[in-house]
């Protein structure tokens, strides 16, 4: 799992993170994400909104991430949404979480 977080925190400092409610909110409906995270402490608005955008717009979503875990590769106490703003990125991100499943 550790290579997942790592690989967040690589993303932001490539500069293809966005974080937070409102500016992944702004970013998905630009057509400017291609993976979404939620924290698993995220609100059932947040988790349902977040879905349907993911519907709509053809965008994956990985949740039931540990909102503290989020932050603490990113470098904050906690997150409970951010975005991947590049396809190369997000399909890393996508494999990586795909690989710790199987464990």
């Amino acid at each position: 799992m550790n290579k997942f977080y790592n690989f967040i925190g690589i993303s932001k400092k490539a500069g293809y993170l966005v974080e937070g409610y409102n500016k992944c909110e702004d970013a998905i409906k630009r057509r400017k994400l291609f993976l979404i995270l939620l924290s698993e402490e995220a609100s059932e608005n947040t988790k349902k909104k977040f879905n349907n955008y993911s519907n709509k717009y053809r965008v994956p979503v990985i949740s039931g991430l540990p909102k503290e875990e989020l932050g603490r590769c990113l470098g904050l106490d906690e997150i409970n949404i951010v975005g991947i703003s590049d396809q190369k990125m997000a399909e890393q991100l996508i494999k990586l979480w795909e690989e710790n499943a199987m464990i």
